[in-house]
Order: structure tokens, then C-alpha cells, then sequence
């Protein structure tokens, strides 16, 4: 009989995995970025109950927080583009599902073989307000750094999926100046 973690850890388990067959699975692409969200959700709180507070709280800043919303704004801005038609079904589908089928059977494997043998110790040394620590201050310049570096990189995206207004593009097509 399960009991208590064991009954949270097995709801868990069965959003995040639901999350990601949906994101795998659904045709909308918001949905299934919206389902992906779920599934990294799924992970963080799978992290925080086995104590790594510090890969639950990452996933939720980073992965949640910026890849996904990232990737919303990235499908709204080049919604124009255009969506390419494909076939249902591959001509290669056989193929595939030998791939996959061998690929899930090497995991499971390498899962089952995985198992510890004796239970695990304490946990590991290093905390959350010790990484904490030290970001702010032996690590601060690499940090603003990368903040900065992603700032830039956001802005940049942003004014390539910008549309070209009218008065710009007329002097382009002019060539050059009025």
C-alpha cells in the first residue's frame, strides 16, 4: 500500500508525463507549448521532493519562467510565416517505431540497472543559500554578465520578428535616402 510522498509522487509523475504526451501529441502548437509548461512543472516539483530545491526552483525560474514564455512570444511574432502542410503519417513510419521502440527498451534498461543497491546517505552539502552565496558575490560579474547577454539577445530577437513599418520600407525600396 502507498502512502503518503508515495501517493504525491505518483500524481506528479502522472501530470508531468500527461504534459508531455499531450505537448507530443496535440496539433496546436500554443497547446502544446502550454502542455510543455505543465510537463517542466511536473519536473520542478519532482525536484523539490527529492530535496534539490535548488534544480526545482531553477527549473521553475528558467525553464518556466523564460523557455516557455520565450517560446509563446517566439509562435505570436512569426505567426505570419506560414505553417507548412504535412502528411499525417510518414512513409517511413515502420522505420520509426523500430528506432523508438529500440531507443525505449536501451532507457528502460539502463533504468532497471540503475537501481541502487543501498540506500542513499544524507543529503549532498551544498544548499540553496550556499549557491545563493555565492553568486552574489564570488560570481556576480559572470552573472551580470550572462543578464546582460540574455537581455540582448531578447531585444534582438524582438526587433528581427518586428514588422517593417511603412516609412522605413519605402526609403528601402528607393534606395536609400529621400
Amino acid at each position: 500500500m502507498i502512502h503518503g510522498i508515495g501517493i504525491v509522487f505518483l500524481i506528479t509523475s502522472a501530470i508531468t508525463v500527461a504534459g508531455a504526451l499531450a505537448a507530443a501529441l496535440l496539433k496546436n502548437l500554443i497547446h502544446c507549448v502550454l502542455c510543455l509548461s505543465i510537463t517542466l512543472a511536473g519536473l520542478a516539483l519532482l525536484y523539490l521532493q527529492l530535496d534539490a530545491q535548488f534544480a526545482g526552483f531553477a527549473q521553475i525560474l528558467v525553464y518556466i519562467g523564460a523557455v516557455a514564455i520565450l517560446v509563446v512570444f517566439a509562435i505570436l511574432l512569426t505567426r505570419g510565416a506560414g505553417i507548412a502542410e504535412y502528411r499525417n503519417v510518414s512513409s517511413s513510419w515502420l522505420v520509426s517505431l523500430v528506432i523508438a521502440a529500440a531507443i525505449f527498451a536501451l532507457l528502460a534498461w539502463a533504468v532497471i540497472k540503475s537501481f541502487p543497491t543501498t540506500v542513499a546517505g544524507a543529503s549532498p552539502g551544498t544548499t540553496v543559500q550556499s549557491i545563493g552565496s555565492a553568486l552574489m558575490s564570488t560570481y556576480v560579474l559572470p552573472l551580470e554578465i550572462v543578464a546582460v547577454l540574455l537581455t540582448v539577445a531578447l531585444i534582438g530577437a524582438v526587433i528581427v520578428a518586428m514588422p517593417e513599418s511603412g516609412a522605413a520600407g519605402k526609403s528601402i525600396e528607393k534606395g536609400g535616402a529621400q
